[in-house]
């Protein structure tokens, strides 16, 4: 793994480990009772496994496709690759690849398997709304979800929920499993379904927690590399506040990628409010505000 300059996290590491830890477990478990109870999961297993390999090598070029983003060269977009020149020299990093996506709505995202494949993408509403400082704060936020590993990471946790998902669709659709002579056997296709549902939302929640936790870490990297918490907070609470001024339609668009967005297209509401909370993939605006006034203070104590 390349060292960098950004802050390291012992905190999402530990939280990684024991994320893939668990999800590794309940993988376990899964294939367990399936040859338990005598289901033949192999191609199941063949094509989540497939869909992993994809999303792992390409995850950069299909997140690109699916939000209408472009790579830019340093002639297209002078300003937006000198500022990510400097947090890569500032970070001793390799500078990622850069792109615009065409989309009103505010927001930037990082992806990629490591740091020599990766792309650092924002949109034309973003750079329309923020200044360069707040933009600076941004982008240091999402190259050091590269930096981290976390993007490999929550791409990887992702297979047991493919495979739950995969299994639960084929009992429903096509009968996986059914008891094909005995009708006093047990329902082994509803077996199937309800063991299939509970791995799905166990490996959900725990996906979703690992990525409110690393949302943090990457805002406290990027505020104490750039020295500017205050411009990032700037940035979070503008882009925040734009997002009600974005089309419905536009926003629910955008929403299947909220992980991988600087902030959500949509939220579900105020910390503690409901329990959607577990749901989110961003801790709420007022959790990440505090978090970047106490470095802020920090930092004005020379801490």
């Amino acid at each position: 793994m390349t060292q960098t300059r950004y802050a390291p996290d012992r905190g999402l590491t530990v939280r990684m480990v024991v994320t893939m830890f668990l999800l590794g477990l309940l993988y376990v478990v899964f294939v367990g009772i399936l040859i338990a109870v005598g289901v033949q999961a192999v191609v199941v297993l063949v094509l989540a496994g497939g869909l992993l390999l994809v999303q792992y090598f390409f995850s950069d070029k299909i997140a690109l496709f699916a939000m209408h983003g472009r790579e830019v060269s340093p002639q297209e977009a002078p300003e937006l690759h000198g500022l990510v020149d400097r947090l890569s020299a500032l970070a001793d990093s390799p500078k990622p690849r850069v792109a615009i996506a065409d989309s009103d709505v505010p927001n930037a995202f990082a992806t990629g398997r490591n740091q020599k494949n990766s792309v650092v993408c924002v949109t034309t509403g973003l750079l329309r709304r923020l200044d360069p400082l707040e933009l600076e704060g941004v982008i240091a936020h999402e190259m050091s979800h590269v930096a981290h590993r976390d993007v490999a990471v929550m791409t990887i946790a992702s297979f047991l929920g493919i495979v739950a998902g995969l299994m639960t669709r084929f009992a429903l659709y096509s009968g996986l499993g059914r008891d094909r002579g005995n009708n006093n056997g047990p329902p082994i296709g509803l077996i199937i379904m309800l063991v299939s549902i509970v791995v799905y939302a166990i490996s959900f929640l725990l996906t979703r927690a690992l990525s409110r936790y690393r949302e943090l870490s990457a805002d406290r990297a990027g505020a104490l590399l750039t020295g500017r918490p205050s411009a990032l907070a700037s940035a979070l609470v503008k882009v925040t506040g734009e997002m009600s001024r974005i089309p419905t339609r536009d926003l629910r668009e955008a929403q299947p990628f909220n992980a991988f967005f600087f902030a959500p297209a949509l939220s579900g509401g105020r910390a503690g409010a409901s329990i959607s909370a577990l749901f989110a993939t961003h801790p709420p605006l007022e959790r990440r505000l505090e978090q970047l006034n106490v470095i802020s203070a920090q930092l004005g104590r020379g801490a």
